[in-house]
């Protein structure tokens, strides 16, 4: 059974005030046998009364509805913390009235919103979270180009102020933008390769799809682009590598190679019988299968190194410590050239972000190099020390790879270590070749000392994933210094 809008008492005292004329008239004309004047003026008002008396409660209730729905217009959601539907008169004590169904329905109506709403905020919460989390850049763009939307590898590739900005200030490719406005007219799909430039060159594959949102006013599709990046630098380095390393390696084993099969020939014919030469030719023999081996160590280091290189370690190393396992590891091989290793590093220096195992290889190489180079009986020094990244004479370091049009964002302090050995020193039209595969000053005495011409191009890849740089500074005559330069860690 339901509740009536208006309860019947309320109604009763208004109700008797329309119907009075016509019973006032009813019982006169019964009395009196006729209505007189004055009657018929006072019974006239009784109906307008009655009815300004029913619009009245009328309109309380109405006010009623109006201020709750002005509370919960001021904290939408709240209805079950306002308190009970308050009645005709504004308070909840009698507990039915148009205001105490309508307020009800509404507590009922925004409840059932707020859940809904709730519901929605924590699926679009869950989809954000998830698009946050994928490690593949993800940028929405809307009219104008407009960039609506870009997950953390997005923003962490292309800068976190890409934000409603037009694509093209972030991404510097021509392709790109063109393939994007073209799905922003309509087109279809477009896949596109391009590269972006930096400490380390990065290779991606961008996806670009239509994608259309309903707009709530019009009903109309708005038409937006998604865009997907894909990093494919490990597999274009991997095919450039599988090139390169034919070409050097046939080219760098090919003389070892003919040497050994001209002295295995001859051990085979003329001199199969003579011991001292057979003496003499293994030897030979035995030195160039062990550069051949050295080489092919290299090769493998060096293509393990580059598959890497676009990924930055995340480890903290002491560089002092590592510098002094690396000076502990050639005492010896110093000593038997009566060289002297001197470490001098100032105090209480930072940790830098690093794989201790690559740059201890990174020191090894330089240090053999050095120790190989100087004279006999000099010394060869290493020297530590931290620097401001804005000084004079430091190389800006890369703390991620920019793209295009942009800055790299710039470590604060950087720790150099520098090797100065006291050799007859380099050229400088040498200088900017000498850590290219297989480039080497004086061949003849590189082989002599076991070089594979390997070793510098190996220290910049590492040092290229390390995000640092390698300087080379030399006088002829006097020596060179080989300094290492990497970022502080945090």
């Amino acid at each position: 059974m339901t509740t009536p809008a208006i309860p019947p008492e309320r109604m009763l005292l208004p109700g008797l005030m329309m119907l009075a004329p016509l019973l006032a008239a009813v019982l006169s004309q019964q009395i009196f046998g006729t209505i007189e004047p004055w009657l018929i003026v006072a019974l006239a008002l009784l109906p307008p009364a009655g009815a300004w008396w029913v619009v009245a409660i009328y309109r309380r209730e109405i006010r009623t509805v109006s201020a709750y729905l002005q509370r919960l217009t001021l904290a939408p959601g709240t209805a079950a913390d306002l308190g009970a539907a308050p009645g005709a008169n504004g308070s909840a004590d009698e507990g039915e009235g148009v205001a105490h169904e309508l307020t009800a329905a509404i507590a009922r109506l925004d409840r059932a919103a707020t859940a809904r709403g709730n519901q929605l905020a924590a699926r679009l919460k869950s989809i954000e979270a998830l698009l946050e989390t994928l490690p593949d850049p993800l940028i929405l763009v809307g009219a104008e180009r407009r960039v609506r939307l870009a997950n953390r590898a997005a923003r962490s590739l292309l800068g976190e102020r890409m934000g409603d900005a037009d694509l093209a200030l972030s991404l510097r490719h021509p392709e790109v933008t063109a393939a994007v406005d073209a799905v922003l007219a309509g087109g279809d799909s477009r896949s596109v390769e391009f590269s972006l430039s930096g400490p380390v060159e990065c290779c991606y594959q961008a996806r670009i799809k239509p994608f259309r949102r309903e707009a709530a006013e019009t009903g109309e599709g708005t038409p937006m682009a998604m865009l997907a990046l894909h990093d494919n630098t490990m597999v274009k380095r991997s095919e450039q590598q599988r090139a390169d390393l034919v070409a050097n390696a046939s080219h760098e084993l090919r003389t070892p190679l003919a040497t050994l099969i001209g002295f295995i020939e001859t051990l085979r014919g003329p001199a199969r019988d003579d011991r001292e030469a057979s003496e003499r030719f293994l030897g030979i023999m035995h030195d160039q299968s062990t550069r051949m081996s050295r080489l092919i160590d290299d090769l493998l280091s060096l293509s393990r190194i580059e598959l890497d290189e676009h990924t930055q370690p995340t480890e903290r190393v002491d560089i002092v410590r590592c510098v002094g396992a690396a000076v502990a590891a050639f005492e010896l091989k110093a000593a038997a050239r009566r060289v002297r290793l001197r470490v001098i590093a100032e105090e209480a220096l930072p940790p830098v972000v690093g794989d201790p195992d690559q740059l201890a290889q990174v020191l090894q190489n330089l240090i053999s190099n050095a120790i190989k180079y100087t004279r006999e009986q000099t010394e060869v020094s290493l020297t530590i020390r931290l620097s401001d990244a804005a000084e004079p004479g430091v190389p800006a370091l890369g703390a991620l790879a920019a793209p295009p049009g942009r800055r790299s964002r710039l470590a604060p302090q950087v720790i150099s270590v520098a090797i100065a050995d006291q050799g007859e020193g380099i050229a400088r039209t040498h200088l900017p070749r000498l850590t290219e595969r297989f480039y080497r000053v004086d061949p003849a005495r590189s082989r002599a000392l076991g070089g594979t011409g390997l070793g510098l191009a190996i220290v910049k890849h590492l040092l290229n994933r390390h995000r640092g740089r390698l300087t080379i500074d030399s006088d002829v005559g006097t020596g060179s210094t080989f300094t290492v330069w990497l970022p502080v860690a945090g």
